[in-house]
């Protein structure tokens, strides 16, 4: 089933009301000027969790779910909120006596509603969720808990730091460009990718300049085909190889990824050798502003290169961090010494 798009809040009401739903949120739901509107329904509130959701937190999540008899789940928040009504959904019908990783995942039937609180992690769209189960990341996925409506609010977007708005923007940005270039895209997928560029290009300067209220709304719609694009085809090497960089730099993911793309765009583009559906692709992206408008917005953001400390240790380990199986997603081969090359240009 394809999934909903409501662009007003009271959209949602009637796919609510007469129900019980667990509404899942994090600590700044009270400044999104959405309690009117929850306070209004049969909302059981659910908060016990911390970015980068432990399983715990959703066994609890469950638990709150299945005491108040709920029959919906609503997720209003970035990341970690979608992550955690997504596995609540979909664990919600087994057994609690068993580990929910461990069991077969089937549909629940259960109503997932989601509100994102940013504009680029395209979670809202996607059937993936991360959690964490004893320090090990563990990636849930299966087509149901793409949530079933998505609610864009343009003024969710307004008390979200300048920095935050950028690296999510450049997030979005970079799902779209990997996906239709993937080996895996296909015709919807090029499509959710293409108006997903042209939405960033024409509307990201009013949206982090300005504040512009339409603007937002745009970049809103631009980042949730973004997720519906990789929901198709799932990202590639810029992704793949960000997310060591986000963690030994201490860098917001989307500021990663852009680094990256910044390197794999002109050696994907340069190596692209006979394969004519590459080559239409690239020349395609080219039409919407290309590398050079990329570069030109990354300067404009001011996405700075993150500094070495132990340089020659830092290499070796960002190097093989990379997951192979991420990497086979990237329409051209890519060996270790090429992703050290790229690394040692990322990392000043």
């Amino acid at each position: 089933m394809e999934q909903v798009t409501l662009l007003d809040l009271e959209a949602l009401r009637p796919l609510l009301a007469g129900r019980r739903f667990l509404l899942v949120h994090g600590p700044f739901y009270d400044s999104l000027g959405l309690s009117p509107f929850f306070d209004s329904l049969d909302a059981v509130h659910f908060t016990g969790f911390t970015p980068n959701p432990l399983y715990e937190q959703v066994e609890d999540g469950v638990r709150c779910f299945l005491e108040n008899d709920c029959q919906a789940v609503v997720a209003v928040g970035g990341g970690s909120a979608m992550d955690v009504a997504k596995c609540v959904k979909l664990f919600c019908r087994m057994d609690p006596a068993v580990n929910y990783l461990q069991q077969d995942r089937q549909d629940t039937g259960v109503p997932l509603y989601a509100i994102p609180t940013t504009a680029g992690t395209g979670s809202e769209a996607t059937r993936h969720a991360v959690i964490y189960y004893r320090g090990e990341k563990q990636s849930v996925s299966h087509p149901s808990i793409v949530p079933d409506a998505a609610v864009l609010l343009p003024r969710v977007l307004e008390g979200l730091p300048l920095y935050q708005k950028k690296c999510t923007l450049m997030d979005a940005l970079c799902q779209a460009i990997e996906s239709w270039w993937s080996r895996s895209a296909t015709l919807e997928s090029a499509e959710h990718s293409r108006l997903a560029i042209a939405g960033i290009r024409e509307n990201w300067r009013a949206y982090i300049e300005q504040g512009d209220p339409q603007a937002s709304r745009q970049i809103l719609l631009a980042a949730n085909e973004a997720g519906k694009a990789i929901n198709i085809t799932a990202t590639t090497a810029p992704h793949a190889m960000s997310y060591k960089l986000t963690s030994l730099y201490h860098l917001p993911h989307g500021h990663a990824v852009a680094l990256c793309m910044a390197q794999v765009w002109p050696y994907t583009r340069d190596h692209a050798g006979e394969d004519t559906r590459l080559q239409g692709v690239l020349a395609e992206l080219e039409t919407l502003g290309g590398y050079d408008w990329f570069m030109g917005l990354m300067d404009s953001l001011g996405m700075a290169a993150p500094v070495a400390g132990d340089r020659e240790a830092e290499m070796r380990l960002l190097t093989s961090s990379v997951n192979p199986i991420r990497l086979q997603n990237h329409p051209i081969p890519l060996e270790a010494e090429t992703l050290r090359g790229f690394y040692e240009k990322i990392v000043q």
